[in-house]
């Protein structure tokens, strides 16, 4: 089949059906469509639908449009559940000779759980009642629906036998198509699965409602959880071929990389950063007024998110009350792919009814995290204000830029809008996010202790910035590393508000110079007449401070920073001006011998090997001589040498 040649602007929608089994649902899509979405031989044989089906829908003009048909049987609701998720428009069907049932009422309340705005209410089997029935049957309908969150058009009543009714129906659904608002295309791509099977020449395919965002033949995409790349080798929607996978189409994926037997329905397609599945969600609760008893901590529930179906408890702050909403934690015991602001449903575990639902408020809550009561309600229709929480909550471990779109859901212009308005509580480090009093309270925690470290090494030039790095992260109460462009962040941040300052390797409060007390003084003297009387047999650290106690080596630091003394390798330093003399002998000497073993010098000097090698080792470090074997030449004479 070629390509299909779509109008340059369409309007995309997905309709869903909802209602009481046998109320004629898929007959009506038949009458719609012409095409018979019972697939299998078991729906055929019984009469009822089991699995979901789908069915492309002409409308005209510029309305691209396709119908999912959802069992009505109580125990397919998992299967309804999963046909619901994705849509942008609802039938409600009623069948003429039975009225409101009880899958009717529960529909209903999916439908409402999942946030789906607009919706046609039609009444099917018209020619079953007579007209003083049809019109009991129209008004119970109304009144029930006046209270609904859903935007419910007038009822339509229709005869899918005798083709009666659909041309207004389909006149509904096209104006109801100018009132929608458009799924975003410059969104992240998610299409969560509702089929997988395999077909000759094009591998495994993936069907599902795209819920955002767009891939084009060629492109890599994700699935998740398996967490697998993969490439899209074709796109059909609407049961064409076509370019791309656009928002607001059925949509089928074949894709190169996976096989059939690695996929289900529940698992998803994205594309863009930030995805990941998760087993934690922090989430608005709403619980039905029909729900049997209050929600309380560890009760086990299932779960119905996209078309997935989790095992789950919940953690809330305190029992939610049939027709009352509270926050909560769901702790699931399998993974799920979720977006902020995704609407769910829950069903008890046993037996399975359907209890309540809600919106997720954080897709990756901080674990061990924040309390509960920290999390407030009050943030759920505000973006800026989760933001500005998880930024405090994750302390210096800050967010990455790339999950928000995600954990926000948002568009990645949208968040980019979002920080722009959060810029005075939050900074940005690279591709992270922390906030500015999260970095003002690390500056003065690490100011802190560069005082302590000066109190306890006054003679030191401050701390190492390898030491100062390392302690950036200790403190916060995060679980995970500090990323590098935080605490360069940190560093920077510090420096410029003139807090410390940094150094030849070390950071010290700014302005902080090593100070010398009557006690160091008399050590420092005592060093310097030590090592001048030494002149070149060198003692080592050790020795000096066997004489003179563990100050010795800050000391010895401080004096070489003055240039008073060098150090000639680990543990010998020597005085200036006797190194110079050394070197004047050892150039003098060479100048004369050409070249000079160690055995040969030590003559020369009358030093033993303990002390000529490490002054040897020295030299040849400072470019001064040049070890051929175990003999050494002379690389270059100092001017004062030459002018000796």
């Amino acid at each position: 089949m070629g390509a299909a040649t779509p109008d340059a602007n369409p309007r995309r929608f997905v309709i869903g059906t909802a209602g009481h089994i046998d109320h004629g649902k898929t007959a009506l899509v038949k009458a719609l469509t012409g095409v018979d979405t019972d697939r299998w031989e078991e729906e055929k044989r019984r009469g009822i639908t089991i699995d979901l089906g789908f069915a492309p829908l002409s409308l005209g003009g510029s309305v691209e449009t396709s119908i999912v048909d959802v069992p009505g049987h109580e125990g397919f609701i998992r299967n309804m559940l999963a046909g619901a998720t994705g849509i942008d428009v609802a039938l409600l069907v009623v069948a003429a000779d039975e009225g409101i049932m009880p899958q009717t009422e529960e529909h209903l309340a999916i439908l409402e759980l999942l946030g789906i705005s607009r919706g046609v209410p039609v009444i099917t089997k018209r020619d079953l009642a007579d007209p003083e029935l049809l019109e009991v049957v129209r008004a119970e309908l109304v009144e029930r629906l006046q209270s609904s969150r859903v935007s419910w058009t007038p009822p339509i009543a229709v005869s899918a036998l005798r083709s009666e009714g659909l041309d207004e129906l389909r006149a509904a659904l096209q104006r109801l198509a100018s009132g929608l608002t458009e799924r975003p295309m410059d969104d992240l791509f998610r299409l969560p699965i509702d089929r997988v099977f395999s077909l000759p020449g094009a591998g495994t395919v993936v069907t599902g409602s795209t819920w955002s965002g767009s891939v084009s033949v060629g492109d890599a995409v994700r699935l998740l959880p398996l967490d697998r790349t993969v490439r899209v080798r074709s796109v059909q929607a609407h049961s064409q071929v076509a370019d791309a996978a656009l928002p607001g189409r059925r949509t089928a994926l074949a894709l190169v990389g996976v096989d059939r037997a690695e996929l289900a329905r529940g698992d998803v397609v994205v594309n863009g950063t930030g995805w990941t599945s998760t087993r934690v969600l922090d989430a608005v609760v709403e619980l039905l007024p029909t729900a049997r008893r209050p929600l309380v901590a560890r009760t086990r529930v299932r779960l119905h998110l996209g078309t997935a179906e989790v095992l789950g408890r919940v953690v809330q702050l305190e029992p939610i009350a049939p027709g009352k909403s509270g926050l909560a934690r769901l702790s699931l015991e399998g993974p799920v792919v979720a977006r902020g602001n995704d609407r769910f449903v829950l069903r008890s575990f046993s037996p399975v009814t359907t209890i309540g639902g809600g919106v997720i408020l954080d897709p990756a809550p901080p674990i061990p995290g924040a309390r509960l009561t920290q999390r407030g309600l009050s943030a759920m229709d505000d973006p800026k204000a989760r933001l500005e929480r998880w930024t405090v909550e994750a302390r210096l471990g800050g967010l990455p830029v790339a999950s928000l779109a995600v954990r926000l859901g948002l568009s990645p212009a949208r968040v980019s809008e979002v920080m722009a308005t959060a810029a005075p509580a939050i900074v940005t480090f690279g591709e992270r996010l922390v906030a500015r009093s999260e970095v003002a309270a690390a500056i003065t925690r690490l100011a802190g202790e560069l005082q302590e470290h000066h109190r306890r090494h006054p003679l030191e030039p401050g701390l190492s910035l390898e030491a100062w790095r390392a302690s950036v992260g200790t403190g916060t109460r995060v679980g995970a590393e500090v990323a590098e462009e935080v605490v360069e962040g940190v560093l920077a941040a510090g420096r410029s508000a003139g807090v410390w300052e940094t150094e030849e390797g070390v950071i010290r409060i700014t302005g902080w110079r090593p100070a010398v007390d009557p006690k160091s003084e008399a050590i420092r003297q005592r060093l310097l007449e030590i090592l001048r009387e030494a002149r070149w047999e060198l003692p080592t650290i050790a020795e000096l401070q066997r004489d003179l106690g563990p100050a010795v080596r800050p000391m010895l630091a401080l004096l070489s920073r003055a240039g008073t003394i060098e150090q000639v390798d680990q543990e010998r330093f020597a005085d200036r001006e006797a190194l110079r003399a050394f070197q004047d002998a050892l150039e003098l000497a060479l100048q004369e011998m050409k070249t000079a073993t160690p055995a040969e010098l030590r003559d020369r000097f009358k030093l033993t090997r303990k002390f000529l090698i490490p002054l040897l080792e020295w030299a040849d470090r400072r470019g001064i001589t040049r070890r051929q074997g175990d003999a050494r030449t002379l690389v270059r004479l100092t001017a004062r040498s030459e002018n000796r």
